[in-house]
């Protein structure tokens, strides 16, 4: 696809996944002649992941991350908004016209064995991938197969293993290499390394980002991981009940949070240097149900800052160059 005229390589805008609730609840609810309850799980997320970058996506579990990565990869078909590669509207596509996109549009899970077939072999569960999305023949795949191997540092003997004989480390990196085996441009990493220990942690990180810089990759980095997203993340954009309320560089949005979202995130990362100034700024209570969404601002119910003017919803703004923020505080504490 020619990206010479495309801003961006993936641009969303004014996205929506509502699931209905059904059951008792929605039944007394169309008796009574109201609307049906549903579970804003994503509600009016607007982003864009420039090409050969990582955007890192952050917030807390339940905030919506991961609803957001499966319609971005079409594994849910979006409620409302707009989700565009290369210049092409793919929101709205049926299964056979979004097929030419999955080539180019690919995704690595957050668990590594439920990732992977039990009864296939790493060989098959590779080409698997080639099989259904190139005119590779059978010579061709093996050869692929095992280029993919190398790449993310699993030796050959290993092609013929299967997941349950593998380590956490070694399934994931399977699934990394089953994601890049089409040559894609865009990945979506929904957690990819929260299931491993440390150590392996490390070793995937440094494989992702070398992968990126010799294939050329964007990415889409979800984790609750902040040091890891400080690290391979060029801009975050930082979610909060369905809705994005920062996005900005990520040293910027290390060095001084506008948000008081934000602000309480990155509060709560341990620091190791026992005599580092710490801020404790926290927020009360915990987070609501994205069913009973608070009108005005999220946060307001929990945000120890809130004034009258957050009963408004507040509009994500842009304050500063590539800085932008959702709260109608944010312009005083904007550098």
């Amino acid at each position: 696809m020619d990206l010479r005229n495309v801003v961006a390589l993936v641009e969303i805008r004014d996205l929506q996944m509502h699931f209905p609730l059904g059951g008792i609840g929605g039944t007394l609810a169309r008796l009574r002649g109201q609307a049906e309850p549903v579970l804003r799980a994503v509600d009016s997320v607007s982003f864009d992941v420039e090409a050969g970058e990582t955007l890192g996506l952050v917030g807390e579990s339940g905030c919506g991350k991961s609803t957001v990565a499966r319609c971005l990869v079409r594994l849910l078909k979006p409620t409302a908004g707009s989700v565009r590669y290369a210049g092409k509207e793919i929101a709205t596509l049926d299964a056979q016209a979004m097929r030419p996109f999955r080539r180019d549009i690919q995704m690595v899970f957050q668990d590594p064995t439920a990732s992977l077939n039990p009864r296939l072999s790493v060989r098959s569960m590779v080409e698997e991938a080639l099989t259904l999305h190139t005119k590779f023949d059978a010579k061709e795949r093996r050869a692929r197969v095992e280029e993919l191997m190398h790449e993310v540092g699993l030796g050959r003997d290993l092609l013929d293993s299967y997941p349950h004989e593998l380590s956490g480390g070694q399934r994931q990196r399977v699934n990394i290499a089953r994601a890049i085996a089409t040559n894609p441009r865009f990945v979506v990493l929904d957690e990819p390394t929260s299931a491993l220990d440390v150590s392996l942690r490390s070793r995937a990180i440094l494989l992702l980002e070398k992968l990126r810089e010799h294939l050329g990759l964007s990415y889409l980095f979800i984790s609750h991981d902040l040091a890891t997203v400080k690290y391979l993340a060029s801009r975050v954009a930082v979610m909060y009940l369905g809705s994005i309320v920062e996005l900005s560089d990520t040293r910027d949005l290390f060095a001084k949070p506008l948000h008081p979202y934000t602000r309480a995130l990155l509060a709560a990362v341990p620091v190791p240097d026992p005599d580092a100034r710490r801020d404790d700024f926290t927020l009360a209570g915990e987070i609501p149900s994205p069913i009973d969404v608070e009108t005005g601002c999220r946060l307001r119910g929990r945000c120890p800052l809130a004034k009258p003017i957050c009963a408004e919803k507040p509009p994500l703004k842009e304050i500063a160059p590539g800085r932008f923020v959702a709260c109608h505080l944010a312009s005083e504490l904007c550098p």
